[in-house]
This record gives C-alpha cells, structure tokens and sequence, in this order.
C-alpha cells in the first residue's frame, strides 16, 4: 500500500502541474503585426519594477516591501514576478492599448502578500491603456491603475 501511496502523488502531482501549464489561449501574436505599435513597443519592452497598485474605487497601495513585483515585455510575451510566483502570457499592443492575455499561467505558492498579488494579477490581465515616459510606466484600466518604473 505505502508503494502505491508513494508512486501516486508524484505522479498526480505531475499530471496537475502538467494540465496547469497547457494553455488553451491562442498563439501568440507579435505586437509589431498591431498598427502604430512598433514605436511604442520598443519603448515600454524590457522589465520594469512595481512602484504601486490602484484597485478600483480604492486608495494606492505601494508595493509589500521586501517583495519582487516586475514586470517584463518582450516578443509578444508578457512575464512577471508577483512576490514568490511567477506568471506569463501573451500581449498585443495597438496604439495605446497594451492587451494581456486573460488566461496569464502563474505558479501557485502560498506568498506572504497573496491579497495584494490577487490585486496585482486582476488589474494586469485584460486591456489597459499606457502612459509611458522613460522610467515610467502607467497602465490604466476600469480594474485600476498599475504604476511601474524602470
């Protein structure tokens, strides 16, 4: 029995981790294919750091110290930290509309800051407009605003 017990939940562990990381999302879709977006794809690209979180109807909240929020686009993908998680996706940008992918894969630990996490993945996901300069980066949304520097 303590055999069939130890060969089991590895094995369905596997399977878990397996059926989590598939996707069902479409292929990923190169933001230069978007009208008018190759300039502003190559200003915002690269990895930018959390300054703050504004859930909607709600006040700014900073990021936890001593946790790693980032954010990285590059290629048509979308990666962050989220404290001790990480998540990726596809993005398109047309114009000013950055679009992440709905369907983001993210690692399921159990992070001190998982409250704040929940709010930081809800606001990502989904169209959002940008405001850029050169260390900052704004996305805006009816889920709330993501304020990020580089």
């Amino acid at each position: 029995m303590k055999a069939s017990v130890r060969l089991f939940v590895p094995v369905t562990l596997g399977l878990f981790l397996f059926a989590g990381c598939s996707s069902t999302a479409t292929a990923p879709t190169s933001p230069s294919a978007a009208t008018g977006s190759l300039e502003l794809t190559a200003e915002i690209a690269g990895t930018w750091s959390l300054a703050s979180i504004q859930p909607a109807g709600r006040e700014a909240q900073a990021a936890p110290a001593g946790a790693t929020y980032t954010l990285t686009l590059a290629d048509g993908r979308v990666s962050t930290r989220a404290d001790c998680n990480m998540c990726s996706s596809t993005f398109t940008l047309s114009g000013q509309t950055l679009n992440v992918a709905e369907a983001m894969a993210c690692t399921r630990a159990a992070c001190p800051t998982m409250a704040f996490e929940s709010a930081y993945t809800s606001i990502l996901s989904g169209a959002s407009a940008v405001a850029q300069s050169s260390t900052t980066l704004v996305l805006t949304s009816s889920r709330g605003v993501l304020t990020f520097t580089r």
